[in-house]
């Protein structure tokens, strides 16, 4: 685990390299506006399979950046994923976006041991493939062209920090995907930040499938343990029932809640006081990046050395929230 984690450390001169391209890219579409110009008549398609279901409030945004980057590429995108969190499903829409031969394939990848092989046979039929989100800790080793996200382990270190500083002692980490890498490597980074600051985190798994239950099981964990102060979930789904529990237990504000990614709950809860802050990675841009670097590449022959290592982690907190609700709002944020 220790070299799994070494191996997801930043170096900061990458990513100041990444940023400083994603910044030129999109100051104005440069480039990009130029290429886009001289092919009125192109036929570019790209596929993306992702875990997430379009259907749950960060997944639609990815969706939202997959969609209008399509638009203002002019090109033919399809957003595709399994109906839950499948992964035999989702090697399946793999195998059968290499079969549909794409000019460019983007992916997500929670489970490289799944997934590997056919992403692997996309990659040796000629097929470029971009990841996103989750995966940068095993792209490079697949042969994956770029990879467009954060580093999850570093993500939840900032947040182990943050919750630190706001005197939380004793944490739970609640995990709605335990086996997702990219979930328990943020996981891993909370935890091993409390730890260097005294702290002690529980991680607690959750089936999101039954909020209830979800619910219940948090609302245990709190009440079999006086001492908790503070939690963490991993994404918006998982922040509902924990919100649910704190309110029940009339908890909210003793008991400090955070989480990963934004949800117009989430939001609503921080400019409330009901939750310290979330972790956004903003999603929009780890759906839009890779359409355009994908016609890019078809159009242009255009790559770049580096991954795009920058779409976050940022922090939403109160001071914040009321202006990305207004950006939540338009599907963007």
């Amino acid at each position: 685990m220790k070299d799994r984690i070494a191996n997801t450390r930043i170096d900061r001169r990458t990513a100041l390299k990444s940023s400083a391209f994603a910044s030129a890219m999109l100051a104005g579409g440069g480039l990009a506006s130029s290429v886009m110009a001289q092919e009125e008549g192109r036929d570019v398609s790209i596929i993306v399979v992702s875990h997430g279901q379009a259907s749950d409030p960060f997944w639609s945004v990815v969706q939202a950046g997959v969609n209008q980057a399509g638009t203002d590429m002019r090109v033919d995108v399809q957003y595709q994923a399994p109906g839950t969190f499948d992964m035999v499903a989702m090697a399946q829409l793999i195998d059968a976006a290499v079969a549909a031969g794409p000019n460019g394939i983007v992916v997500s990848i929670p489970d490289a041991d799944a997934l590997g092989s056919s992403i692997t046979a996309a990659i040796e039929a000629g097929i470029p493939v971009i990841s996103m989100n989750s995966g940068s800790d095993v792209a490079k080793d697949l042969g994956i062209l770029v990879h467009v996200g954060q580093t999850e382990y570093e993500a939840g270190f900032g947040g182990g920090e943050r919750m630190a500083a706001a005197g939380v002692t004793n944490a739970l980490c609640v995990n709605q995907e335990v086996g997702n890498v990219a979930l328990d490597l943020r996981c891993q980074g909370f935890t091993d930040a409390m730890t260097a600051a005294g702290a002690t985190v529980e991680t607690i798994p959750v089936d999101l499938a039954d909020p209830t239950a979800s619910q219940q099981t948090i609302t245990a964990a709190v009440e079999g343990n006086g001492e908790i102060n503070g939690i963490l979930t991993l994404g918006p789904t998982g922040a509902a029932p924990a919100l649910a529990a704190l309110t029940e237990l009339e908890a909210l504000g003793t008991i400090q809640l955070a989480t990963f990614d934004l949800s117009p709950d989430v939001l609503t809860a921080i400019e409330a006081g009901d939750m310290l802050f979330a972790i956004d990675q903003q999603q929009y841009l780890q759906g839009y990046l890779p359409i355009v670097l994908h016609t890019l590449l078809a159009v242009n022959l255009n790559t770049i050395a580096n991954d795009v290592l920058m779409t976050g982690p940022g922090f939403v907190t109160a001071e914040t929230a009321g202006r990305v609700i207004e950006l939540a709002a338009a599907g963007t944020r």
